[in-house]
């Protein structure tokens, strides 16, 4: 499948999809040196948000937000591509600063696929293809 989408942080990247249907605020959810979700309220409570491709609607909460992206980045458990239906400007941000690949602009379905799906996140080309995963 292939869904056109907007650019907000230019790259390209692939993993295995990581979705919620909530949105995350990344200063007090997501751990800076592990990127493990510490907020036992959050849908991915103690998974790992490294190296995935990280879909959920938009963030929230407060603009150091940004800046634990870009920590989550230099410690290498930031994830490799984030997909939101609207981007905000604390995502954006960290995105931006962290050479993150961002898109948004997809429709809501597709916060329903299931994790463990193969994405590749073409935010140059504003292109997400998504694979089912092998049998």
């Amino acid at each position: 499948m292939e869904i056109r989408c907007h650019r907000v942080s230019g790259g390209r990247s692939a993993g295995k999809a990581l979705v919620t249907r909530e949105p995350i605020s990344f200063l007090g959810t997501v751990d800076p040196d592990t990127g493990m979700v510490v907020d036992p309220g959050h849908e991915l409570y103690g998974r790992s948000i490294g190296g995935k491709v990280l879909i959920f609607p938009e963030g929230k909460g407060s603009t150091v937000g940004s800046y634990v992206i870009y920590q989550l980045k230099k410690r290498g458990a930031a994830p490799a591509a984030m997909i939101n239906l609207q981007s905000e400007p604390i995502v954006a941000v960290g995105a931006i600063i962290s050479g993150i690949p961002l898109v948004d602009g997809v429709p809501e379905d597709l916060l329903s696929i299931e994790d463990g799906y193969e994405v590749v996140v073409d935010a140059n080309e504003e292109v997400v293809r998504i694979e089912e995963p092998s049998a």
